[in-house]
């Protein structure tokens, strides 16, 4: 037969709490706590969990094909890399500024740049943020199958309006009432 309590906390959503009451009560017992000591260790419990879920759940949705640190990242090469830019993307000022923005990073090959957008990536959804790793050839690949109008006020092609994105992510437009409009002159091939 199930216990009660089990149940409510089904009903409330609190898995930690359903599996460690029980046991963190004899701990209290044999630790003396008071009640509000042995609720507070099982809030923190639940609360570190889903912050643990929340987390992994960003991860998932991020679609990495790996993961990769700044910790990891070889300097060495190439030669000519601001250093101390770099490191100043991880502070996130571009995210939590007054204009949110995007960060896209341009090089050739072989230079690092998907190993410091991955690793930018997964800091970010470590600190809260929702985020979309893709790659210039996955934007390619979708722009080209949708239609593109035009935009007589700018003399520019743009993505019609049902492109536009529902979150900020990094990586995505972080436009939110206006048109996705990865602009591009008229007389330039559209990505």
């Amino acid at each position: 037969m199930t216990d009660p309590l089990d149940s409510y906390l089904d009903i409330l959503r609190l898995p930690y709490t359903r599996q460690h009451y029980a046991a963190l009560s004899g701990l209290a017992g044999e630790r003396s706590w008071s009640c509000i000591d042995y609720l507070e260790n099982l809030i923190q419990g639940e609360i570190e969990e889903r912050n643990t879920r929340a987390i992994q759940r960003r991860i998932a949705a991020a679609r990495f094909p790996a993961i990769k640190s700044l910790e990891n990242f070889q300097w060495s090469w190439p030669k000519t890399i601001d250093r101390e830019k770099v490191q100043s993307l991880f502070r996130f000022g571009f995210l939590t500024g007054e204009l949110p923005s995007n960060i896209i990073l341009v090089g050739n090959v072989g230079l690092g740049k998907t190993h410091l957008s991955i690793a930018l990536g997964h800091t970010a959804c470590l600190r809260g943020h929702s985020v979309l790793f893709t790659t210039a050839v996955d934007i390619h690949q979708y722009l080209g199958r949708r239609p593109v109008q035009w935009a007589p006020q700018t003399g520019t092609r743009s993505l019609p309006q049902t492109c536009r994105p529902h979150h900020r992510r990094i990586g995505v437009s972080a436009h939110r009432q206006t048109r996705c409009r990865p602009s591009v002159p008229d007389h330039q091939p559209a990505l």
